[in-house]
C-alpha cells in the first residue's frame, strides 16, 4: 500500500508538470549576408543559444512610497534606426529594450550575464524590461530580428559592466516575466492580504495561503499554451486558475509589490520542467526551498503541487525535498 501512495503521488507531480515541458528553437547555420546599412551585425546561430526559456511555461529593504517600476530614463542609450537598448538603470538590476521599426518577423532578446545567458520574445513598438539576474558583473545585451526559417540577424547590441546598488534590485521591479506593474488588481488583493503587516514572512505566509487556496491548476491550458506565453497577472486572479508559470508569476508580483523580494525561479523538478519562487528576509538570507511553515518547520513553497495536491503529506514531503528541485534561470 505504501508503494502504491508513493507511485500515485509521483504520478501526481508528472501530471500537474504536464505543461510546463522545455521546447528550444532550431539552431541552424548563419543567416545569408545581408546590407551593412540594415543591421549592426549578424550572428551564428551555432554559437548562440535562442531558446525559449520558458513554455510557459526581514525586514526586507526599507518600505518605499510607491511602486519600483522600471524606466528608460535615457542616460546611457544605444540605437539606431531599428531599435533602442536603454541602460541608464543597470545599478538597478535591469536594462530595457524596444523594437522602433516596423517588422512582421518574429523578434528575440538574448541577455548574457557572467553566469547565464537568456533569451525572450519581444514585439515591435513598446518597451521591455530584463532584469540582470546575475548580479553585478560584465553584460552584453542583443536585440535579433528573424529573417527566415530559425535564421536570425543582430539589429542592435550593447555591452557594459553593472555595478547593482545591492543584490535584490533585479528582483523586485516588474520585469517581462513577473509584469505586475499594470496589474491593478493585483497590487490591490496584495495590499488587502498585507494591511497593517510588516515582516516580510507574515506577508509571504498571507499571500501563500491565499494564492494556493483560491487557484486551481487548469489542465486544458496546460495541454494548449504555446511557446512565448507570459502570464497577465490580473487575467489570472480573476480566472482563478492557471499552470505552473502562472502560480508563481502572480505570488512573485504580488510579494515584489509589497517590497518583498522575490526570485521567480525556472528549473526542473525532477525531469520535468518547472517554476517555483524564493523569497529573502534579513534573518535568513535568500530562502531558495523552505518558505512554507507547517507549525513546526518551514518547507519548500511550491504553489502549484500545494495546491493541486490540497497540500497532502505525500506533497509537502516532495515539495520539501530540496534535491527534487533544480535551478536553471531566475526572473
Amino acid at each position: 500500500m505504501k508503494k502504491l501512495k508513493i507511485s500515485l503521488v509521483l504520478t501526481l507531480v508528472l501530471c500537474l508538470l504536464a505543461g510546463c515541458g522545455e521546447q528550444s528553437d532550431e539552431i541552424v547555420e548563419s543567416a545569408p549576408p545581408v546590407s551593412a546599412d540594415a543591421y549592426t551585425g549578424r550572428v551564428e546561430l551555432d554559437s548562440v543559444e535562442l531558446e525559449a526559456e520558458v513554455i510557459a511555461l526581514a525586514a526586507a529593504p526599507a518600505a518605499v512610497p510607491e511602486l519600483l517600476l522600471p524606466e528608460a530614463s535615457g542616460t546611457a542609450v544605444k540605437k539606431n534606426d531599428k531599435a533602442s537598448i536603454d541602460y541608464s538603470n543597470i545599478t538597478d538590476g535591469y536594462v530595457m529594450t524596444q523594437f522602433t521599426g516596423s517588422t512582421d518577423k518574429r523578434l528575440k532578446v538574448q541577455v548574457g550575464g557572467p553566469t547565464t545567458t537568456y533569451t525572450y520574445d519581444i514585439s515591435p513598438g513598446a518597451w521591455s524590461t530584463f532584469p540582470l539576474s546575475d548580479g553585478s558583473g560584465s553584460y552584453k545585451v542583443t536585440i535579433f530580428e528573424n529573417i527566415s526559417g530559425s535564421k536570425y540577424a543582430t539589429v542592435l547590441s550593447v555591452s557594459f559592466k553593472a555595478e547593482l546598488k545591492d543584490e535584490f534590485s533585479p528582483f523586485l521591479r516588474p520585469n517581462q516575466y513577473v509584469d505586475y506593474g499594470s496589474s491593478t488588481k493585483t497590487i490591490a488583493k496584495a495590499a488587502e492580504l498585507t494591511k497593517g503587516i510588516s515582516d516580510p514572512l507574515d506577508k509571504v505566509e498571507k499571500i501563500y495561503e491565499f494564492v494556493v487556496s483560491t487557484l486551481s491548476y487548469d489542465k486544458e491550458k496546460a495541454a494548449t499554451v504555446q511557446s512565448g506565453y507570459l502570464p497577465v497577472l490580473d487575467s489570472v486572479l480573476s480566472a482563478k486558475k492557471g499552470i505552473c508559470f502562472d502560480y508563481a508569476a502572480l505570488m512573485a508580483g504580488m510579494l515584489r509589490s509589497q517590497n518583498v523580494p522575490c526570485k521567480l525561479v525556472v528549473g526542473y523538478a525532477g525531469k520535468v520542467y518547472h517554476a517555483w519562487i524564493n523569497v529573502w528576509t534579513e534573518e535568513s538570507g535568500w530562502i531558495d526551498g523552505v518558505i512554507f511553515f507547517d507549525g513546526t518547520s518551514w518547507q519548500r513553497m511550491d504553489p502549484t503541487f500545494a495546491s493541486s495536491g490540497n497540500s497532502s503529506d505525500e506533497i509537502m514531503k516532495y515539495i520539501g525535498n530540496g534535491a527534487n528541485y533544480t535551478a536553471k534561470y531566475l526572473y
